[in-house]
């Protein structure tokens, strides 16, 4: 660790202190007013800079918002991987992790699961990391029920021993994406206050979804 730290020089180690200060300030301005209310000149004002300052650090809004993104996503991997290694990596125990990470930060979940930003592209490496959940929870699904082989879904030609491990694959993927759906829709409802007025406790309908998924 010291000889990593020794090969950085001051000015860059200054350079990562100030864009650290800046995705905390832009946090910070998202939690309060969400995505939309981001402004890279607001940061730049309660930091003490020039606008033309902060552009050293980050060029545009979406070079941000990347930043901000792969970051969240990156907490939500880490989440779950450290869920796994705690003993919970079944689908009961990863249903938990991402809703506790979710409740602890609305604005972070909404960032990576909530509608598009106006006027934002993301990063074409954005979706590796989504394709590094889904492995996560098709891992999961892999020692379930739900992913015995079924030959019936497997392609003609192929052989039993590959077509029933294209089906238990199949299988695992398709009770990974059910995982997704049905679990976010709750959540997204949850954070996004459509429950409020109605006779319903998220956090059971939460958990009679996560039932079901973890028993098929």
């Amino acid at each position: 660790m010291g000889e990593a730290a020794s090969t950085t020089s001051p000015r860059e180690r200054y350079r990562q202190q100030v864009r650290s200060e800046i995705k905390e300030r832009a946090w910070e301005q998202i939690a309060t007013a969400g995505t939309s209310a981001l402004s890279l000149n607001g940061i730049a004002r309660l930091m003490g800079l020039s606008g033309a300052g902060l552009y050293r650090y980050f060029t545009s809004r979406d070079e941000l918002l990347t930043e901000l993104v792969h970051d969240a996503y990156q907490s939500l991997v880490g989440t779950l991987r450290a869920a796994t290694a705690q003993g919970e990596g079944d689908l009961a125990g990863l249903g938990q992790a991402l809703r506790t990470w979710a409740l602890d930060d609305p604005q972070r979940y909404f960032l990576v699961y909530g509608p598009p930003v106006p006027g934002y592209r993301s990063a074409a490496d954005v979706a590796a990391l989504a394709a590094e959940i889904m492995d996560i929870l098709a891992d999961a699904c892999t020692d379930g029920p739900d992913a015995r082989a079924d030959t019936r879904e497997a392609p003609l030609g192929e052989g039993p021993g590959r077509s029933a491990g294209r089906a238990e694959a199949s299988s695992a993927q398709r009770l990974a994406l059910s995982f997704r759906t049905r679990l976010h829709g709750v959540l997204s409802l949850e954070l996004g206050g459509h429950f409020a007025g109605i006779d319903c406790d998220p956090a059971l309908l939460y958990q009679a979804e996560l039932d079901l998924l973890a028993a098929r």
